[in-house]
């Protein structure tokens, strides 16, 4: 999962949530990713559409909802490399 850029840190981050419970689950991984409140995962989540990717390097990044999908692109996915290159 490393090698295919889906995961970050410890944390399955190349994950869509489109459920209750997925997007619960979705926040958690958002906030143990970036350290930032609850209410601050969930207004980025809604933001993405749910994208736990793009709103962990939104967060950390401080770029908007474009700019992210399109360093994550110039990455190839990679959130690592996307947010390093910040």
């Amino acid at each position: 999962m490393i090698r295919i850029g889906k995961s970050y840190q410890n944390l399955m981050v190349d994950v869509k949530a489109t459920n209750e419970k997925l997007v619960a689950r979705a926040a958690r991984i958002v906030i143990q990713a970036t350290d930032c409140s609850e209410a601050q995962a969930k207004q980025v989540l809604v933001q993405t559409d749910y994208d736990v990717k793009l709103a962990i390097l939104m967060l950390l990044t401080g770029l908007n909802k474009q700019q992210a999908q399109n360093q994550l692109k110039q990455h190839k996915g990679f959130l690592r490399s996307a947010a390093e290159a910040s």
